[in-house]
């Protein structure tokens, strides 16, 4: 049987049909029929403008974002899959708040909607610092099937370990 560090804290039943996916060796089907494609914002100016849509969208009066970028360093460091970052910089006798969101690189090749999953993740972080209801209905409100995707990103992730890249 596999360990799923992904999916801690989950009811045995669902970890068990997850086994059992895993042992049938269905994950990648199951994961390419339902996200067939990756998305195309491959670069930091392309995930900058991705963010920066969803951000004036849905929480235009927040802060503005100084910098959005992907970064290799986060799974193995932070075991995180986005960070933000709110530093204020004294210049003089002005304060500078600057913003920023960094996505884990792996999720540079992945469908669409676990990219989206975790940007409208760290940009609900600017409004709500903790993981409490007000934080997640705000996720839900910018992406209606956030649990979804955070489920399926969960198997995602336990297909990159176990059996290597499907897109």
């Amino acid at each position: 049987m596999t360990h799923l560090k992904y999916f801690t804290g989950y009811p045995s039943e669902t970890t068990e049909q997850v086994q059992q996916v895993i042992v049938d060796q269905r994950l990648s089907e199951i994961l390419l029929k339902k996200y067939p494609h990756a998305h195309a914002v491959r670069t930091d100016n392309n995930l900058y403008q991705y963010t920066m849509d969803l951000k004036n969208q849905f929480m235009s009066k927040a802060h503005p974002l100084s910098k959005v970028s992907y970064d290799s360093k986060i799974k193995v460091i932070q075991h995180a899959l986005g960070q933000h970052h709110y530093i204020n910089r004294i210049q003089g006798n002005k304060t500078k708040a600057v913003n920023e969101i960094k996505i884990a690189s792996l999720f540079r090749v992945a469908p669409e909607a676990f990219l989206k999953m975790i940007v409208v993740h760290e940009l609900a972080h600017f409004k709500e610092k903790e993981h409490n209801k007000a934080f997640y209905q705000l996720c839900r409100h910018m992406e209606p099937n956030y649990h979804q995707y955070e489920f399926d990103v969960r198997l995602y992730l336990t297909q990159l370990d176990l059996f290597g890249e499907i897109y």
